[in-house]
């Protein structure tokens, strides 16, 4: 009885999985599918494509007249990576000190940070521009530098999940080090890190996706500078009512052309994440 119990709710609980699994992948098979289709428009009476082309990569990558997909991704994908390093060391700095350091009003900080984190970023843009603007940091070249100030100088507040993490590593590993003549620099770049890389993992793939995807500073910050758009500008252009007809298609195929590097990314640290949990467990 308790084993038919057993495989009862075992099947439920699969049914429910792979219902729940074909409904969270079906929009990505339709976008996919979508890059592929030969009719231009953004209405069709069928699921499935009536011809297949490459045609909307090439002129996704061909065609800069009207929207130059390269520049945009280029733009991009240099924003992300230098926002990626810089808002990585902050968060695990930061995450650190809030970890190992007693001071003054450390506790107050990290409630300030915390109150600070229930406010959507966005409500402050307004006020980031202006500050851009008097600081000559929203013109020209120069917007590529703002999106990557605006973007890693608030990541330090997003130091909990780290914290939380540091906590868990022994602080008698610290202690062993400071006897032996280490200092706190040492202890951060040569224990505290090998022993963190699922955390450095997790810091970095943040770091990158979020300006990878953000749109509203982005449009705030390049308003009518077409040259330093980003693939988000871009792709929300092609939807457009003077482009979405001869670009939908287009856009889908942006869609999976702007998921290569994120699943890139991760396929590629996940190694690492693997290890540094396998030895945190060996641990």
């Amino acid at each position: 009885m308790k084993n038919t119990k057993r495989t009862v709710v075992n099947i439920v609980v699969h049914v429910f999985l792979a219902v729940m699994a074909f409904v969270w992948l079906l929009p990505i098979f339709w976008i996919i599918l979508t890059s592929f289709r030969g009719e231009k428009g953004s209405y069709v009476n069928s699921f499935f494509p009536k011809t297949y082309t490459f045609d909307n990569y090439i002129r996704l990558f061909t065609d800069r007249n009207v929207l130059n997909f390269p520049q945009m991704f280029a733009n991009t994908l240099f924003i992300a990576v230098c926002t990626c390093i810089i808002s990585t060391f902050f968060v695990l700095s930061i995450s650190f000190c809030m970890s190992r350091l007693r001071f003054h009003f450390r506790k107050t900080y990290m409630n300030m940070a915390m109150i600070l984190t229930l406010f959507p970023g966005f409500m402050s843009m307004v006020a980031v521009y202006y500050i851009l603007k008097a600081l000559g940091l929203s013109e020209g070249s120069m917007i590529r530098v703002a999106l990557i100030l605006v973007y890693s100088g608030g990541s330090g507040l997003g130091f909990y999940i780290a914290k939380g993490f540091f906590d868990t590593i022994p602080k008698s590993i610290d202690e062993a080090a400071i006897i032996d003549g280490a200092t706190r620099w040492q202890i951060f770049t040569r224990i505290t890190m090998p022993l963190s890389k699922p955390i450095i993992i997790y810091t970095v793939l943040t770091s990158f996706i979020g300006p990878w995807v953000d749109f509203i500073f982005a449009k705030v910050i390049c308003r009518a500078n077409a040259q330093y758009y980003t693939v988000a500008i871009g792709l929300w252009n092609m939807l457009q009512k003077e482009y979405i007809h001869s670009w939908y298609t287009c856009f889908a195929a942006g869609a999976v052309i702007i998921s290569i590097p994120i699943a890139a990314l991760f396929i590629f640290m996940q190694r690492y994440y693997v290890e540094g949990m396998a030895g945190a467990v060996k641990g």
